[in-house]
């Protein structure tokens, strides 16, 4: 086995951590908390989830970074879309971006006031993190293939 092997896996384990989480919290929990107007059940997952959740990012992204160095993409070609990789990664990067933007209004203005009335706010912040999350893995499975 590799070192990129073994990077790999410690990767596909958090990735399926994160986004599994995401899903699990949108597929199972969120329509509860819609239907009875109840942020507490959003609250209490996101409070035994995020300790975990968040070390799988963070894996995830030192993972990444060291997989995209391997595949010879390193910081000077990010965001130049030359190849396939270096498409997928960069597509990868704005999504993280995006999903760090996702993360601060959640951290600092929708979980702080999450009410019965503004619950459809989150609503979306969880919908939109874990359809990224999803578009994440989807991209990251095209690099065994040369990337898009």
């Amino acid at each position: 086995m590799t070192l990129h092997h073994l990077i790999l896996i410690f990767h596909l384990i958090a990735a399926t951590i994160w986004v599994g989480g995401h899903l699990l919290l949108s597929i199972c929990y969120l329509p509860e908390a819609l239907k009875k107007k109840d942020p507490q059940i959003i609250l209490h997952f996101e409070r035994k989830f995020e300790k975990l959740g968040m070390s799988s990012l963070f894996v995830l992204i030192c993972s990444g970074i060291w997989m995209a160095y391997d595949f010879g993409v390193s910081y000077q070609t990010w965001f130049s879309f030359s190849g396939g990789f270096e498409k997928v990664i960069s597509i990868k990067l704005l999504l993280l971006f995006l999903t760090f933007i996702f993360a601060l209004c959640a951290q600092l203005y929708f979980i702080p006031k999450l009410n019965p009335n503004n619950i459809k706010n989150m609503a979306f912040v969880i919908i939109s993190v874990t359809t990224i999350g999803v578009a994440m893995l989807v991209l990251g499975s095209t690099l065994r293939y040369g990337g898009i």
